[in-house]
């Protein structure tokens, strides 16, 4: 089994929006994998900005580690994603990375979530239940 260690964060605005983007199909949290010589805090912070277009003005805590399963080329992976809380202030364009897939990026009110949970992945589903 193959392991990938990715990081990513749950990013919350002035106005107590968050972030969510739109990757293959399904809304999603901005995430990545982790590069070599980095930590998991640094690495979140670098691809929700390069997913995203934006600057994170705070990493604070983390909120949990997930953990997945699938398949790649004939072998199984486990994908070990760290999350933090984040903080985007002033931030009014997003510009959502379409190289990596992501065709939308948007900021949306903890009340306004029902879009995400209608197509997501189980775990995103789960981690936006801390939010409300």
């Amino acid at each position: 089994m193959i392991l990938i260690k990715a990081a990513g964060g749950i990013v919350s605005n002035e106005a107590n929006k968050y972030l969510f983007i739109f990757r293959n199909g399904k809304w999603d949290l901005p995430k990545g994998k982790i590069e070599k010589g980095e930590n998991s805090r640094v690495a979140a912070v670098r691809e929700v900005q390069e997913e995203c277009g934006i600057r994170i003005d705070s990493c604070r805590d983390k909120v949990c580690n997930t953990y997945h399963i699938y398949e790649m080329n004939g072998a199984m992976v486990i994908k070990k994603t760290a999350w933090y809380w984040m903080r985007a202030i002033k931030q009014k364009k997003l510009v959502p990375q379409l190289e990596e897939g992501i065709t939308d990026a948007r900021w949306l009110s903890a009340g306004n979530l029902m879009l995400v949970r209608q197509n997501t992945y189980p775990l995103i589903r789960d981690l936006i239940n801390v939010i409300g």
